[in-house]
């Protein structure tokens, strides 16, 4: 049970990273940025939503 938890919250977090990104991206191109400049903020986005699941993770778990 707890294993498929995890994964289940692990696979939403992914989710939620990609969509963030996603919007990055589609907001960063509407803005006129380059392609490149696109995918450097959407990574960003990808990266900073990944770590503030892994830092709330770390928080929230027993010690």
């Amino acid at each position: 049970m707890t294993v498929a938890l995890i994964l289940l919250a692990t696979a939403l977090v992914i989710v939620v990273a990609l969509l963030a990104a996603a919007g990055a991206g589609k907001l960063a191109r509407m803005d006129g940025a380059t392609y490149p400049t696109a995918l450097t903020r959407a990574a960003v986005a990808f990266a900073t939503v990944i770590t503030l699941a892994a830092t709330a993770a770390s928080v929230i778990a027993p010690s």
